[in-house]
């Protein structure tokens, strides 16, 4: 299995693509897409969908898992995080790939067994799970990774979105999905 990990940010986003067979993990290849403040935002939504076209062309990922999107007092940054994410999505769908989305504190609990790990101790235990010397840097890098790994060590125990093409059918109840997903709650 290989999935695709990624942070999604306006100006940084990281991407980490892990394959998982008999021999373990294994990065294929990480970095982060840094972006231009300067660049109008439709340029750097752009840029971001051509580079992690291109990672997906080179490495041939089976799904993209990605982080949901956080509570920001700042409307204006929540709009263009949305509008990023609105991009990885369309990419996914357009190049016929299942997503899964995790919620921060999920990818934090699967990577460090606590949903409320720092930073530093998830990038810790993104370099001790794949074998690094060092964590790779920035943040957004090891997020990326923890995204995939996480994703990857839930398995098929949740439900991928859809490529398109194809819909899902029936509709659980909120109290479903609260119950199913307590880490993408906010309480």
């Amino acid at each position: 299995m290989v999935v695709l990990g990624i942070d999604p940010g306006s100006l940084n986003t990281g991407y980490g693509v892990i394959r998982h067979d008999s021999q373990g993990f294994s990065v294929q290849v990480c970095g982060v897409i840094k972006l231009h403040s300067g660049k109008s935002h439709p340029d750097r939504i752009g840029q971001i969908y051509q580079e992690l076209e291109q990672v997906i062309v080179d490495f041939k990922p089976e799904r993209v898992a990605l982080e949901t999107a956080f509570l920001s007092r700042n409307v204006q940054s929540a709009l263009k995080l949305g509008q990023v994410r609105g991009a990885v999505i369309a990419l996914a769908m357009n190049s016929r790939l299942s997503l899964r989305e995790y919620a921060p504190r999920e990818v934090k609990s699967a990577i460090t067994g606590r949903g409320a790990a720092s930073k530093d101790q998830v990038a810790f235990m993104v370099a001790r799970m794949l074998g690094l010397a060092e964590p790779p840097k920035p943040y957004d890098v090891t997020d990326a990774l923890g995204i995939a790994l996480c994703d990857l060590l839930r398995g098929d125990s949740r439900e991928p979105s859809s490529p398109a093409g194809k819909r899902r059918k029936g509709g659980a109840s909120w109290s479903q999905f609260v119950n199913a997903s307590p880490g993408m709650v906010i309480r």
